[in-house]
């Protein structure tokens, strides 16, 4: 079951990043399966091609997600960064940087940059 959850914790990430360089009815397929939470029986029926037909693309689909990052790294240089934010963060609490009236552009500036990633 933890594996089911970190495999599509992990597609949801990848798709966030890499969905666009699907081919249209990979997106659909991958949103209604990992997004929508609909069987391959239901995707099949919604879209008109058998369970099998499914069950290939959304194979296809994931292993492109993989291989796009294989090649980018976009998702490991992501958590990289926003461990290393998280980090920062913590060293900076810890040293009572962020808790000083007149470090609020910093704590700003930290706040910042977390709600981009």
């Amino acid at each position: 079951m933890i594996f089911l959850l970190k495999k599509t914790i992990k597609i949801t990430m990848l798709f966030d990043f890499y969905g666009s360089l699907l081919t249209e009815k990979q997106r659909q397929i991958i949103k209604s399966y990992f997004y929508n939470d609909l069987s391959l029986s239901e995707i099949a029926d919604n879209i008109g091609i058998s369970r099998q037909g499914v069950y290939d693309h959304l194979h296809r689909s994931e292993e492109s997600l993989e291989d796009y990052e294989a090649k980018l790294g976009l998702l490991k240089k992501y958590n990289k960064i926003r461990k290393n934010i998280n980090d920062l963060e913590a060293i900076m609490t810890e040293k009572g940087i962020l808790a000083e009236d007149k470090n609020e552009d910093l704590r700003k500036k930290l706040e910042s940059i977390k709600s981009i990633l």
